[in-house]
């Protein structure tokens, strides 16, 4: 559903050209591998059936999402594309799969042995990827399942294996020794499944020669958050605007908001939004007296939080933002202010910010 500007508390802005032209900046970072889109989650808040075609226009031709139930939605929005479920089958849904041309990522021993035995019923072999841990202790088969899968005439490969991935726990923190160790297991992996493409770059992985193999599938980096501690992320692709609703002034010594966690070193003016927790802008992200809160543009002025996040409203200090008056405009995010900003201030991370991103706002679609 799309709420109407005039209704919402805020402008949730995505742009769709940024995010292209991100996508087209990591296939030049790649020299010529294949890239893929992780739009799982929705893509990451923004809108699959937006964001899909969007990448498909850019050049994308593969996508990974993480439930069946968005598969269906991006085969949609992309009827061409090679779309991959990356948590594995769902139960009784295994029709649901050859009907909409969908690929299972198998990610343990009972997803392979029921995707084998639904193909033989079916007398068809259906492509599917294999999932190896190598590292993460998450999902994935271990480096014994995979090399039992792997050996000839093996009753389980009745499939058609068309990916061997794993992935990177901590490709993000440059120089990690888990990076390396992961990257040597998969290579062993790979030689077992000769022929065969293979995937092991994340986003922080596009960045590693020796990650990229035959697909890299990056997911936040699309987005425009950080993905590589200590290194810029690429292009801004939302930004979310809130019409102030009420502008008050407070004397030195008064509190704002629920626990009277902060209070006024000075006489003060308040500005209001209605925004809050309940619209994603998490409640962590609020200001203390003994903590800042995240950054926010008024009058082009940074500004900070006055107080906890309420679960409709949020207040701001703009004493110095200068003339304020209902119906201004304050930049939660945008203009210098991104998504790792308002993440690093309540203590979490980009993923958790853009996936946050409420249904109430007023989107709008640019480029």
């Amino acid at each position: 559903m799309t709420i109407p500007q005039n209704e919402a508390g805020a402008v949730l802005t995505i742009d769709l050209a940024a995010l292209a032209a991100n996508y087209r900046t990591i296939v030049a970072m790649g020299g010529g591998v294949p890239v893929a889109a992780v739009v799982k989650a929705d893509a990451y808040g923004l809108g699959i059936e937006r964001v899909g075609p969007a990448l498909a226009g850019a050049g994308c031709t593969t996508f990974f999402v993480a439930h069946l139930s968005e598969a269906r939605r991006l085969r949609a929005a992309v009827p061409d594309a090679t779309i991959y479920v990356l948590n594995g089958l769902f139960g009784a849904a295994l029709d649901t799969y050859l009907a909409h041309d969908i690929r299972p990522v198998l990610g343990s021993r009972e997803d392979v042995e029921t995707f084998a035995e639904f193909c033989n019923g079916l007398g068809r072999r259906l492509p599917a990827a294999i999932h190896v841990d190598t590292g993460m202790n998450r999902l994935g088969l271990d480096l014994a399942e995979a090399a039992l899968l792997a050996e000839p005439g093996t009753a389980a490969l009745a499939f058609t294996p068309a990916l061997i991935m794993s992935h990177l726990a901590c490709a993000d923190e440059p120089g990690h020794p888990l990076t390396a160790r992961q990257i040597d297991r998969f290579q062993q992996i790979r030689g077992l499944f000769p022929g065969i493409p293979s995937s092991l770059a994340n986003s922080a992985g596009c960045t590693l020669p020796a990650a990229r193999h035959d697909l890299m599938r990056p997911g936040i980096a699309l987005y425009g958050a950080r993905f590589v501690t200590g290194r810029d992320p690429l292009a801004p692709v939302v930004r979310l605007d809130a019409p102030i609703v009420q502008v008050r002034g407070i004397r030195a010594g008064d509190t704002v908001g629920y626990g009277a966690a902060w209070t006024a070193g000075r006489s003060s003016r308040i500005a209001v939004v209605s925004v809050g927790y309940a619209d994603g802008y998490i409640r962590q992200a609020g200001s203390t007296d003994r903590k800042t809160g995240a950054p926010m543009r008024v009058n082009g002025v940074i500004c900070q939080p006055a107080g906890r996040v309420s679960m409709d409203l949020l207040a701001i200090d703009v004493t110095d933002a200068g003339p304020v008056s209902a119906g201004d405009t304050a930049t939660l995010i945008g203009d210098g202010v991104g998504v790792d900003d308002v993440a690093e201030a309540a203590g979490t991370i980009g993923y958790e910010i853009l996936t946050s991103l409420g249904k109430r706002y007023h989107r709008r679609y640019t480029g």
